[in-house]
């Protein structure tokens, strides 16, 4: 394996190598799989779910004894979409240069499938010509089949799955609950970011995927494991980070994973870090994205605006309806203010946290929060 100019991942996963941690949650997710159970895994975004699912598939590949299917489906509309998706996710893993992808190849042929050649990477992609929507749920489930008659056990991650909330088939659960469960050889990970819609698909007694999974939903990475990660590879990268400037990232991120990698990243181009070094690339990050915070606030009214500055200045919160609160920032009536945090926690500037003492908020993205609470002492 070759060795990366700098181990601070932002963007593609690479190798085990420059994972931190995750062990507790990697264990979940085989004995799941080795107890033919079905996984849902949700996660805020950016704390690093889909490089969890890549640090899996990588365990379970060396292992030898499991293949292994991803598909995003958050740029999906429809259940056409969704079938699309899952076929050039079988292509990408069983190419059409081997005896399984050209098994593939002949099953799509029979469904009049046209294919045509990614510009960039070359990998094949297919387009189906439905006649009736009967042709769309057998192409569904003669792909979901034949993943099931593999002579390996198959595991198929799903992100962004609370998508098929949107679709405008109204069957879509019922269906895919009904194939997924004559399968006899494939386990999913069923994965997303928006804990309320995927809460209802998989725990309300009257939705189809009821009971049908194990729940994992992914926290902030230990503080401890995380400052030895950091120290780590700057050692092995042959550069120093004083103590007190890890401690610095990790409180500045709230150790949330994108987050803290980012500044990592920046850091990583010093030789000597200290934490004067940090906070001087900290402020460059939020220069950097000032713009697009600016955007932001055109698509907020006035009130909501100034309620996601109070949150950023309280950093987290426990209650928006406590006359403190209310009084302090002068946002109005209680009933006023659950109208904007409904509105603000739709369109994810705002993150509800539960754990089993309480709920809290606070603003999604750390870098907003702390230019808010930069711009708006």
């Amino acid at each position: 394996m070759s060795t990366l100019s700098n181990p601070f991942l932002i963007s593609n996963y690479e190798s085990k190598e420059y994972f931190c941690d995750r062990e507790d949650e990697l264990q979940q997710l085989l004995r799941n799989v080795e107890n033919n159970a079905n996984t849902t895994l949700i996660s805020s975004r950016r704390l690093g779910k889909t490089g969890l699912i890549c640090r899996f598939f990588e365990h379970l590949h060396e292992e030898k004894r499991i293949a292994t299917v991803y598909i995003d489906v958050y740029s999906s509309r429809n259940i056409d979409d969704f079938i699309h998706l899952l076929a050039d996710g079988i292509l990408r893993k069983f190419t059409e240069k081997t005896p399984i992808g050209k098994q593939f190849i002949k099953i799509l042929k029979g469904f009049r499938a046209v294919f045509t050649y990614d510009d960039i990477s070359g990998t094949p992609q297919v387009q189906f010509n439905y006649q009736t929507v009967n042709d769309k749920e057998y192409t569904l489930q003669r792909l979901l089949q034949f993943l099931d008659t593999q002579p390996l056990r198959v595991v198929v991650a799903i992100d962004e799955f609370q998508q098929i909330a949107e679709y405008p088939e109204k069957n879509i659960e019922a269906l895919l609950r009904t194939q997924i469960q004559q399968l006899k050889n494939v386990q999913f990970i069923f994965s997303g970011s928006k804990k309320h819609t995927l809460t209802e698909i998989f725990a309300n007694a009257k939705r189809p995927f009821y009971a049908s999974t194990q729940f994992l939903t992914l926290k902030s990475i230990d503080k401890e494991k995380y400052r030895h990660f950091i120290r780590l590879n700057f050692e092995k990268g042959k550069r120093t980070i004083e103590e007190e400037a890890i401690n610095y990232i990790l409180n500045w991120t709230n150790t949330y994973t994108f987050y803290t990698q980012f500044v990592c990243n920046r850091a990583y181009l010093h030789k000597k870090v200290t934490v004067e070094v940090v906070k001087r690339e900290c402020a460059i990050i939020l220069n950097e994205q000032e713009s697009v915070f600016l955007q932001y606030r055109k698509l907020l009214t006035a009130k909501q605006w100034n309620l996601l500055v109070a949150l950023a200045k309280e950093e987290k919160l426990n209650q928006f309806y406590s006359k403190d609160f209310m009084t302090k920032y002068k946002l109005g009536n209680s009933s006023t203010i659950k109208r904007m945090v409904d509105a603000l926690l739709e369109k994810e500037m705002i993150l509800e946290e539960n754990s089993t003492t309480e709920t809290t908020y606070r603003v999604y993205d750390i870098f907003l929060m702390r230019w808010l609470q930069r711009t708006y002492p």
